[in-house]
């Protein structure tokens, strides 16, 4: 199919079957899948989760294909106007956020609340992309062709780290640092950052948060306090544990039934998934994600431009270290971070973000000879 054909003509839309459906299909099916545990982690009722988790996905679809509509140079042009009005809402969070159990993390816009930092992980990746498109390829190692992605990283992470949000903040500075290295960073510079990092760990051990030094430790021991700190990985490990190869059944599971694992329909939601459906429903959920980020790697090594590459490339990894530390999670293999399993659990903007960068991937994808500026 041509270029022109799939790009529509005089401003029309395009039409479903102009797009990559592979990609469409995967991240829909793992919405519904959403619906359907959320709906069985609520004892077999649509509410008061699962439905509104339906209503996100349809309204996460439309957005979706509204932004696979826009023209390629019009992604380019609004780069950084986006990542500008995000770091604002961002700076507005300190100052008129919501604040709920201990975190400041919401803004009410009135008709909606959202989390801006979830927004500011995607127009991250694309303002790096942009930036990286315009910077000769011998200017990329640079000391100063490094400050300005740097400060484009470290500022709104620590922002969010100052919320407090400790995993949104560890997720946002890795996929910012992902960009980076996808543009061909020198790797030395990652391995002082790595040398730096293991150095300040004593440092940084000082500045965390009481609860966070807590979950840190449980990590490394899980009993030291069974019914506090540790409560949520040992029940997690036991619903993980308990469903066997094929599962209890949907709305059989003891863990979400009786309700003995906390924030079940959120971060943990894939303890509860693997409980009721079992190893093999498990395996089946992680091949589904495997097949998406293969895919979007792929379309990736397709294009053209090192701008659509690059925020292709930028979502990919982004959606790959969501869902890696999320099932290292709620496994017992990663301290607890608060990070939602893309596309599964309850959260408005957290699916919202994930559907808007398939459309921005989709509308790259079916432009890959449009002309960008150097």
């Amino acid at each position: 199919m041509s270029y022109q054909a799939r790009s529509g003509r005089f401003g029309q839309m395009v039409s479903l079957n102009q797009l990559h459906a592979p990609l469409m299909v995967i991240s829909t099916l793992l919405g519904l899948i959403g619906v359907m545990v959320l709906y069985s982690v609520a004892g077999g009722d649509f509410s008061p989760w699962a439905w509104q988790h339906a209503v996100r996905l349809a309204v996460g679809f439309l957005l979706m294909y509204a932004i696979a509509n826009l023209d390629l140079r019009t992604l380019f042009n609004f780069a950084y106007p986006i990542f500008g009005v995000i770091f604002l809402l961002l700076v507005a969070v300190e100052i008129f956020g919501n604040t709920n159990m201990g975190a400041q993390r919401w803004l009410d816009l009135g008709f909606v609340t959202v989390q801006p930092s979830e927004f500011m992980r995607f127009a991250l990746i694309m303002a790096l992309a942009r930036y990286y498109h315009t910077l000769h390829r011998n200017d990329v190692s640079q000391p100063f062709g490094l400050l300005v992605p740097l400060a484009m990283i470290g500022v709104p992470s620590l922002l969010v780290l100052g919320q407090p949000d400790l995993g949104t903040a560890l997720m946002l500075a890795a996929s910012g640092l992902g960009v980076v290295f996808l543009a061909g960073v020198s790797i030395r510079y990652f391995i002082g950052g790595i040398i730096a990092a293991i150095a300040a760990v004593p440092v940084a051990w000082n500045y965390l948060l009481d609860y966070q030094r807590e979950r840190v430790l449980v990590f490394l021991d899980p009993e030291r306090d069974p019914l506090g700190a540790g409560y949520h990985i040992i029940q997690s490990k036991i619903g993980i544990g308990s469903g066997g190869l094929f599962g209890k059944g949907l709305a059989q599971g003891t863990q979400s039934q009786l309700k003995f694992l906390p924030e079940r329909h959120t971060d943990f939601i894939f303890a509860i998934y693997a409980e009721e459906l079992g190893f093999f429903g498990s395996l089946l959920l992680i091949l589904l994600f495997a097949l998406l980020i293969f895919l979007i790697f792929n379309i990736a090594s397709q294009m053209r431009h090192r701008f659509s590459q690059l925020t292709i490339a930028g979502f990919g990894f982004a959606l790959s270290i969501y869902v890696i530390v999320n099932l290292a999670m709620v496994m017992g293999l990663a301290p607890v971070v608060g990070v939602p399993l893309p596309f599964i659990s309850y959260g408005g903007t957290s699916l919202m973000t994930f559907m808007a960068g398939i459309g921005v991937i989709l509308a790259m994808e079916r432009q890959p000879m449009a002309d960008l500026p150097k």
